[in-house]
């Protein structure tokens, strides 16, 4: 940090512990831009750049893609959730470490003593090392018998805090950016929306598991009750169903 406040690319890279290449690539795509410039052309990064960094970087640590980073963030994500779930993170990885180094341990003092390893240990080594809304709820169970609804828990429960990120903030997010290209008149086989859509469908696998019947549950629980799936429950209903038929729309033109 320099005398004004302000981190140029060089220090902040060092004190962060990310590359310069990858500010200035994250500047190049708007993903984290320096609020400041020098007379010579130079970044400068201010706190609220600082801030944005530790965003990026914890929702990075969660397992979340740029781009879902990216849509998080222009979301608006709450700073409080975050870091408790960077911390929760960053417990679960002690927690594993703890567990690898107890089985490490023992395994260690087997071969020392010249006795071979039994396979309960082995495995028990593999398995440490990972080798081997309620509104929105009730509209899914009308859509979703119980074994559908167990797929969807069980896939929500193995993808983490990152679970969140991408069901309650990134998904409404890319939805409110297609709605309004639809306000803006632009066809559904514009290209940008053709994306939206393939990133939602993204996602939807990514907690189905490309279950056919569960996508097209989850899909029909959005168009028909759009409030309490979204958790955004003041916007109109028809104004919701005009939109999961313009996404259809779009859908179909890339099939």
């Amino acid at each position: 940090m320099d005398a004004s406040g302000t981190w140029k690319v060089g220090p902040l890279a060092e004190a962060s512990g990310v590359t310069v290449r990858t500010l200035h690539h994250w500047d190049a795509v708007g993903l984290l831009s320096p609020s400041r410039r020098t007379p010579g052309g130079h970044r400068e990064y201010a706190g609220e750049d600082i801030v944005r960094l530790y965003q990026i970087l914890a929702l990075r640590g969660l397992g979340l893609s740029l781009e879902s980073v990216a849509a998080c963030l222009d979301a608006g994500v709450d700073p409080a959730r975050l870091v408790r779930d960077h911390l929760a993170g960053v417990e679960a990885s002690m927690a594993a470490l703890g567990a690898l180094r107890e089985r490490l341990v023992r395994l260690e003092g087997e071969l020392s003593a010249d006795r071979a390893p039994t396979a309960t240990a082995l495995l028990d080594a593999l398995r440490a090392i990972g080798a081997t809304g309620p509104e929105a709820e009730q509209a899914l169970l009308r859509h979703l018998d119980a074994d559908q609804m167990r797929l969807l828990r069980t896939r929500g429960a193995a993808l983490g805090p990152a679970a969140h990120y991408l069901l309650e903030v990134e998904w409404p997010e890319l939805y409110r950016r297609a709605d309004r290209l639809r306000a803006a008149g632009t066809a559904p086989t514009d290209e940008r929306v053709r994306r939206l859509v393939a990133r939602m469908d993204e996602l939807s696998a990514l907690f189905t598991g490309g279950d056919a019947g569960v996508s097209a549950g989850v899909r029909q629980a959005w168009h028909d009750d759009p409030a309490a799936v979204s958790g955004e429950p003041d916007a109109p209903a028809d104004d919701w169903r005009d939109l999961a038929d313009y996404l259809a729309r779009a859908r179909d033109s890339s099939a």
